[in-house]
């Protein structure tokens, strides 16, 4: 006779290691649909299903290659391999790899794009970039002053 052993459950998402700040990452899988404004105070990665606005501040925000967003995102810097219908605003920088694919406008202080990438929007790069934080409405506030001029 066996002795009785509690079912073992492999977790949903690998561990993801602490970043350079030391700070862990948050992650929502792709079995996640969010509707609505996802801000925090953390890195965080997405290979979900978000519509609508995703501020993370000074940090960064990955998109993975399962995520789908149809969102404006609002970060210190992304990097993307996921589908993004939306602007994308990131103080320091933003990466676009091979498998991204992203149909909105960027604003950022540097950006990659990788060959192979597939990008439909205008690009805006230099120092003239507002300092990402968490002041979200000023943020916002500042774009929509911008795109009055």
């Amino acid at each position: 006779m066996q002795p009785d052993k509690a079912p073992q459950r492999a977790p949903s998402a690998p561990p993801i290691p602490p970043n350079s700040m030391g700070q862990t990452t948050s992650y929502l899988g792709p079995s996640l649909h969010i509707k609505g404004e996802i801000s925090g105070n953390e890195d965080l990665k997405l290979d979900s299903k978000v519509e609508g606005l995703v501020s993370i501040g000074g940090f960064r925000l990955t998109v993975g290659p399962s995520a789908h967003l149809t969102a404006d995102i609002v970060a210190r810097e992304a990097v993307i391999t996921g589908e993004v219908i939306g602007d994308v605003r990131a103080c320091d920088r933003i990466e676009i790899m091979k498998s991204a694919s992203i149909m909105g406008d960027l604003s950022t202080g540097k950006i990659t794009i990788e060959e192979g990438a597939y990008f439909n929007g205008s690009v805006e790069v230099g120092s003239s970039t507002p300092q990402i934080g968490t002041d979200l409405d000023t943020l916002l506030d500042g774009g929509k002053r911008a795109n009055k001029k």
